[in-house]
């Protein structure tokens, strides 16, 4: 283990135990067992740390959204349960990683606080990650979206799916009913959004002329 893991190992510790407020870099010098010189070598303040703590969150949570994917779609799941595997594989990895922490929204404030340009670039990567999957799985099942929406605007849908089921568990949490509460949302969502592509009715055969017996024995008489 390098010593920047050790360093943030240790300050997402001080955080979840003091909050962002209270918690300082000599607490998180102390936890990853270095001098306050020590730590700033590799960062230059609380702050800068913090991000460093809250980027490393949002790589691990989106790569348990890839990886519950690509699970799901391997296992031939629907649409649905591809969607329901990754968000809630992404979100559960976050609520985990703060889970049980008594300043779990004062440190949800401070992300937005001291790192809304990288919430906004997740948040982003988050959606395009979902796009592509919709696409993707869309062609690879035969579904087709309904009239006039894209995968992005369908991955627009499940991002407001999961605020809307954010407002009413604050910092999602109790992790489990929120999870529980956005996979319904979420499979009520996708379940009006797409249905089968309808294939092209076969041409019917033209049926054969019928020709009278009148007609058949004055073509044989000709012969």
């Amino acid at each position: 283990m390098g010593p920047r893991t050790r360093i943030l190992d240790a300050a997402m510790l001080v955080f979840r135990r003091q909050g962002f407020r209270r918690s300082s870099i000599e607490q998180a010098a102390d936890a990853a067992g270095l001098t306050r010189q020590a730590l700033y070598h590799h960062f230059k303040s609380k702050e800068e740390l913090f991000r460093a703590v809250i980027e490393r969150l949002h790589e691990d949570a989106l790569a348990a959204e890839i990886a519950a994917a690509g699970n799901a779609e391997k296992a031939g799941g629907s649409l649905a349960d591809i969607l329901v595997a990754s968000v809630t594989a992404k979100l559960g990895q976050l609520a985990a990683s703060l889970d049980g922490s008594p300043h779990v929204e004062e440190l949800f404030s401070e992300h937005l606080v001291q790192a809304r340009d990288l919430y906004q670039k997740y948040t982003t990567a988050y959606a395009e990650l979902i796009a592509a999957t919709i696409a993707r799985v869309c062609r690879q099942q035969g579904l087709v979206l309904n009239a006039g929406m894209t995968p992005r605007d369908l991955a627009r849908c499940v991002e407001m799916a999961v605020n809307g089921t954010k407002s009413a568990y604050p910092a999602m949490q109790p992790a489990d009913a929120f999870l529980k509460d956005l996979e319904i949302m979420l499979r009520t969502l996708i379940a009006g959004a797409v249905r089968p592509a309808t294939k092209p009715r076969a041409a019917r055969p033209t049926p054969a002329k019928k020709v009278s017996r009148t007609t058949a024995r004055k073509t044989g008489d000709r012969r």
